[in-house]
């Protein structure tokens, strides 16, 4: 993964920290280490953020930071990729996960009624939470940990490419100093 294009679009630490709205997380911000970007705190950050923005909880960016603290990877990305469930995406997100886990728990999908109602939701909502909760665990592990391979395997790729096209230009070089 080219660090210097994922630090293009990184927030800086200092500019976060004068921030009136998040001088509360200042000393989780000053932590240098959770701004690196290697291969294994990039990886972990995609894990975190795609495992917490597939579970249907609240405060989503919060678990991912306490997550990206907890297993020492970058924090920007980890509650960054939170936004993969966003208003637009969340709806087939989670009906995608309740489907899974429907299919898991070997229960009946229940269908939305044209119109919704907070009574048909108060009557239906006994089947559709432990579905939603297992297909929402179950694609947030298969993703993040399938995130987290790719994301070391696309690193290391690249990694492999650049020092290829160093040792293809350094031959070229000294071939060329050779014929002068």
């Amino acid at each position: 993964m080219p660090r210097r294009f994922l630090q293009r679009y990184m927030p800086r630490p200092d500019t976060l920290k004068r921030q009136r709205s998040l001088r509360f997380m200042a000393p989780l911000i000053a932590d240098s280490r959770l701004w690196l970007l290697t291969r294994r705190s990039v990886a972990n950050a995609f894990s975190v953020g795609i495992f917490c923005a597939l579970l249907p909880i609240p405060f989503q960016m919060l678990a991912a930071a306490i997550g990206a603290r907890l297993s020492r990877c970058n924090l920007a990305l980890a509650v960054g990729l939170v936004w993969i469930t966003n208003p637009l995406t969340m709806p087939l997100i989670f009906y995608a996960n309740y489907r899974l886990g429907s299919l898991f728990l070997d229960a009946p999908v229940r269908i939305a009624p044209m119109r919704l109602s907070i009574r048909w939701l108060t009557e239906q909502i006994h089947d559709i939470v432990p579905a939603l909760f297992l297909g929402s665990l179950l694609s947030a592990v298969v993703l993040a940990a399938l995130a987290n391979l790719a994301i070391r395997l696309i690193w290391r790729w690249h990694v492999s490419r650049h020092w290829k096209r160093r040792q293809r230009r350094r031959r070229a070089r000294l071939e060329a100093e050779f014929d002068d």
